[in-house]
C-alpha cells in the first residue's frame, strides 16, 4: 500500500484532524514509500522499534509517539537513538493519540469497555473521551477491581468505599485520573481510568466514588490492536501487534 495511502487511510478513520492534543498525529516520521508490512504498538519505544526491524516492517503504529509538547526537541540521546534506528531501516512511524482514545469502535475506550464487559451509554466531553456505562452485572467497587484486573491481567488499584454498590461507571484510558471529577459530575459510581495522583485518594473518600487505577498500559493496549486488525482486513496489510511489557 502506498504510504500516502495509508496516511489518508487513518487520518480519515480516525479523524485526526478534529482533535486538540499534546503531541502531531499521524505520520510522524517518514519511511518506505510502499507498505506492506506494519507493527503496532502502545509506545514507540526503541524495543518497539527493533521488533519491527526483525520483522521486516515498513511502518509501525502506535498511539504513543513522540514530539510531545514542552519536551526537549533537541535530537540527541534515546530520542537520537530511536530516531537513527527509523531512519537507517525506512520505516514509517505513526501516531494516534487522542483520536485512538476516542474512536467509537476501535478506539480506547470502546476497546476496554469491550474487555471489561461494559456496556457504553453515553460519552461526554468536548472531545468524547470520557465513557459512561453500564456493568453487565451490578457488584460492589471491590468486586469489579478483581473482576477487572483478571481481564487486563493486573492487579489495579482501588482507592475509596470498596463496599459501594456500583450500576454507572465512567472510564477513560490512560492517564486521565485528571477527569475524576466530571465523572463525579456526569453521576458516576465508580470512575476507572489508567493512573492515580496524589489528589486521587481524597477526591475518592470525599466525595464516595470509588476510584480504580488499572495501568496506563494495561488500559491501552487494546485500541492500537483493533486498530491494526481493521487495516490487516481492509488494507490487505501484513499486521502484528508487539507488547512491549509496562508495569505503570
Amino acid at each position: 500500500m502506498d504510504r500516502t495511502q495509508l496516511q489518508r487511510h487513518l487520518d480519515d478513520l480516525l479523524e485526526a484532524a478534529r482533535f486538540k492534543d499534546y503531541c502531531p498525529n499521524g505520520l510522524q516520521v517518514e519511511g518506505s514509500g510502499e507498505v506492506t508490512r506494519v507493527v503496532c504498538g502502545v509506545t514507540a519505544s526503541l524495543a518497539l522499534i527493533d521488533a519491527a526491524i526483525e520483522r521486516g516492517a515498513q511502518a509501525i503504529l502506535v498511539h504513543h509517539g513522540w514530539f510531545w509538547r514542552g519536551e526537549d526537541g533537541r535530537i540527541t540521546g534515546m530520542r537520537r537513538a530511536r530516531i537513527a534506528r527509523l531512519l537507517a531501516h525506512d520505516i514509517n512511524l505513526f501516531a494516534y493519540h487522542l483520536p485512538l482514545d476516542a474512536h467509537p469502535e476501535l478506539g480506547n475506550n470502546a476497546q476496554l469497555g469491550r474487555v471489561l464487559g461494559l456496556t457504553p451509554t453515553a460519552v461526554v466531553g468536548d472531545q468524547g473521551l470520557l465513557w459512561i456505562g453500564e456493568s453487565a452485572v451490578p457488584a460492589s467497587a471491590g468486586e469489579l477491581a478483581e473482576r477487572f484486573g483478571a481481564a487486563l491481567g493486573r492487579t489495579p488499584l482501588l482507592v475509596g468505599d470498596a463496599q459501594r454498590t456500583v450500576r454507572r461507571i465512567a472510564w477513560c484510558t490512560g492517564g486521565a485520573q485528571g477527569m475524576f471529577e466530571q465523572a463525579i459530575d456526569a453521576g458516576a459510581d465508580l470512575y476507572l481510568s489508567g493512573e492515580i495522583s496524589e489528589q486521587t485518594t481524597h477526591a475518592a473518600r470525599e466525595s464516595g466514588v470509588p476510584y480504580i487505577a488499572a495501568g496506563h498500559h494495561a488500559t491501552e493496549r487494546y485500541g492500537v490492536q483493533a486498530l491494526g486488525e481493521h487495516l490487516a482486513q481492509s488494507c490487505g496489510l501484513q499486521v502484528a501487534f508487539v507488547d512491549i511489557d509496562n508495569p505503570a
